[in-house]
């Protein structure tokens, strides 16, 4: 049995490769996350109905989880947190649609993880520049000078791990998920997509919070 979960079509250019597919669910988990919103914001009233409704519980729910850790910085940031969590929220679960191999999850290319990953790190830089000024790069050197190598291998593990665990956790669901339906294609698939469905939501909800409570370091004066 061949398994398609984790594949990728692959295009030369330049010298340099694209999977094309993550390029194609990228897009498309964008565009799903655009017309929401627009949905979401289109009629909004002062009792919300429908998924106007749907989007303020979301938001409101991570904004009593967030913004404990940002203090006056929450506005500034908020935006950017709750893409975070939609865009990896919408990718997760668009892998999970029974599909003829056509969709598939982004977050399942190690590729789109390391690059939230990576942004997720600048941004935390950009913030620390902001609040701090140059003083932000001495915790680099504390408590001790020789401790910057310690603190630098640490700026280097956030975005591997936060990385890894996405990809990671995704990619063996689906693969999972693929084996359960060729195998036992009845009740147990169904079980395990209800899994899946929680893990989704779980991881990035899970991505959003480290995000958050590396930005809260940032801004508060401990390290």
């Amino acid at each position: 049995m061949e398994l398609h979960a984790g594949h990728h079509h692959v295009v030369q250019w330049m010298g340099t490769s694209f999977n094309m597919d993550t390029l194609y669910m990228t897009w498309l988990v964008m565009g799903i996350i655009i017309v929401v919103t627009l949905l979401a914001t289109r009629s909004r009233a002062m009792v919300p109905q429908g998924i106007q409704n749907v989007m303020e519980s979301v938001l409101e729910g991570l904004t009593g989880q967030f913004k404990t850790n940002l203090g006056n910085q929450w506005k500034f940031l908020s935006s950017i947190l709750f893409t975070y969590f939609l865009f990896i929220l919408v990718s997760n679960e668009l892998g999970l649609i029974p599909s003829p191999h056509i969709l598939a999850s982004p977050t399942n290319d190690i590729n789109t993880t390391l690059g939230l990953a990576i942004s997720s790190s600048i941004l935390v830089w950009i913030v620390g520049l902001k609040v701090k000024g140059i003083g932000y790069f001495k915790h680099f050197v504390q408590p001790f000078k020789l401790f910057i190598i310690i603190n630098l291998m640490e700026e280097i593990a956030k975005p591997v791990t936060l990385a890894f665990r996405l990809f990671g956790n995704i990619l063996a669901g689906e693969i999972l998920l693929e084996l359960l339906y060729a195998l036992v294609p009845y009740v147990l698939p169904i079980v395990w997509l209800a899994f899946s469905l929680a893990i989704g939501i779980i991881q990035a909800f899970i991505f959003a919070m480290l995000v958050t409570s590396y930005l809260g370091m940032t801004i508060g004066d401990g390290h």
